[in-house]
């Protein structure tokens, strides 16, 4: 371990050293200040003579009289089943009082994306108990479904009601343990403390906190270390679900502010600005995440990824969604009008998508054919919406019975079928249940996307609400 002492400027979170050998890219580096006090960085860019360093902890006290030691190797995530119930700061150290992590192994951060020779297609479903996602943008297992949201808006008690909630009904069905074999991997970003004690309140009075592996980056830490979470993060996710066969939702909130880590840094570095001064190769450092997500072939474990980003005024063309956008596949938008008329969650389903819903769903497991059941309740809340700007301008009288009727489901849509509060768990026996009852306000003709034989057997005459089906 060679140390030196030739630091030659002090950026922003980077530090520039003089070297006289070659330094590897992403090596870990130690620097310590004057006063002793020990801090880690990576090495973020290596030339002849010169590399440049971000550090984790900040360059608080950092001078030219600091020692740089160059370690030989890059940043690895000490993985173990028994990280299970526990809680990490942003560059994976304990934050609870547990005891020391005594590894299986360590492994590089730095994961690959999965070959696409060896990937398995999604198409098992994930059941989060959200009629707005399972009933109408079903998440399947090895998918990455982001969700859009803005500031003000309750993304975060989305994703703790997922975090909580999210189970695989074939597992929990066929080992009789309650799905114990389902994991959660929650990786904050620039969270406020007040979030992080929401988090971790829901967590420990749930339980859910059993089955997760929670890493917290605060808004006051430093922001290179947010460029490091996602990663410990999926590292982590990677050993549980290829190694010990555990099927893993990996919940990421808040994307936007991993992006603002990254333009910070691109500035500090003075590179070329992109679209709205955000680095060029955003696009590939996302894809970097988001594309560790999915199932292997041969391998029982899956990856299964619910970014969260909150969309700079609430525009869905800046850079961070539009970027995830192309990367993923489909989005779950959170409506600030929707949260104002007090839905909870406030999920606008006509905007959002998941593209591999109906490999996921299907005949069997539902009230009939889940995906005419869904596009179904999809048009017509669709047509009921579209009618509301008309009711501005002509009034309700001026309609039909017909459009009447669709407009009273739209209402009802949004007030029987989105909302549930975040508290409530509904399987999609449930969901589906209320998708029957609000249908059957409509006339019989009005469904022209489901089979006819299901409507005979579905479908409850005089808008009475259809009895649960009888267990087996």
């Amino acid at each position: 371990m060679k140390e030196y002492k030739t630091i030659t400027e002090v950026s922003g979170p980077l530090v520039f050293a003089e070297v006289d050998e070659p330094v590897g890219y992403d090596e870990i580096v130690e620097i310590e200040t004057p006063s002793g006090e020990t801090k880690r960085g990576q090495v973020l860019e290596t030339s002849d003579g010169l590399v440049s360093i971000q550090v984790f902890e900040g360059t608080s006290g950092i001078d030219r009289n600091a020692s740089v030691r160059f370690i030989g190797e890059t940043l690895k995530m000490p993985v173990t089943e028994d990280l299970l119930g526990r809680v990490l700061d942003g560059s994976g150290r304990p934050l609870d009082d547990g005891p020391d992590i005594v590894p299986e192994e360590r492994r590089e951060i730095v994961g690959a994306a999965i070959n696409p020779y060896s990937r398995e297609y999604p198409e098992e479903f994930i059941q989060t108990g959200v009629s707005g996602i399972d009933g109408m943008n079903t998440l399947v297992r090895g998918q990455k479904l982001p969700i859009f949201s803005s500031s003000g808006l309750p993304h975060n008690d989305l994703a703790l009601q997922i975090a909580r909630q999210a189970t695989v009904p074939e597992e929990e069905e066929g080992d009789g343990d309650g799905g114990s074999e389902f994991a959660v991997i929650f990786g904050a970003m620039g969270i406020t403390q007040e979030e992080a004690n929401e988090f971790m309140d829901d967590f420990e009075r749930t339980g859910a906190l059993e089955r997760s592996v929670v890493f917290m980056n605060l808004a006051d830490d430093p922001a290179v270390e947010r460029t490091v979470t996602p990663r410990l993060a999926l590292t982590t996710a990677e050993y549980l679900a290829f190694d010990k066969g555990y099927h893993v939702l990996v919940i990421l909130t808040d994307m936007t502010n991993y992006c603002e880590a990254l333009r910070e840094i691109g500035a500090a570095r003075e590179e070329v600005p992109g679209r709205r001064g955000y680095p060029g190769y955003m696009y590939t450092d996302l894809a970097q995440i988001y594309e560790r997500a999915g199932r292997i072939k041969d391998q029982e474990g899956s990856i299964t990824q619910i970014p969260i980003l909150t969309m700079p005024s609430n525009d869905i063309t800046h850079p961070i969604p539009d970027l995830t956008g192309y990367i993923t596949e489909g989005q779950i938008i959170v409506d600030p009008d929707l949260n104002s008329q007090g839905v909870k969650p406030p999920i606008n389903v006509l905007p959002s998508l998941s593209r591999l819903m109906d490999d996921g769903i299907g005949e069997g497991l539902t009230r009939g054919d889940h995906a005419d059941v869904s596009d179904q309740l999809y048009a017509a809340y669709a047509e009921g919406d579209s009618l509301r700007d008309l009711v501005n301008i002509v009034g309700r009288e001026a309609l039909s019975e017909r459009d009447n009727k669709f407009l009273d489901f739209a209402d009802r849509f949004e007030n029987e079928f989105v909302e549930q509060g975040f508290g409530t768990d509904r399987n999609i026996e449930e969901t589906l249940t209320i998708g029957w009852d609000l249908l059957s306000m409509l006339p019989k003709d009005a469904l022209n996307r489901i089979d006819e034989e299901f409507i005979e057997e579905y479908y409850v005459e005089d808008e009475q609400a259809i009895e649960a089906p009888a267990d087996d």
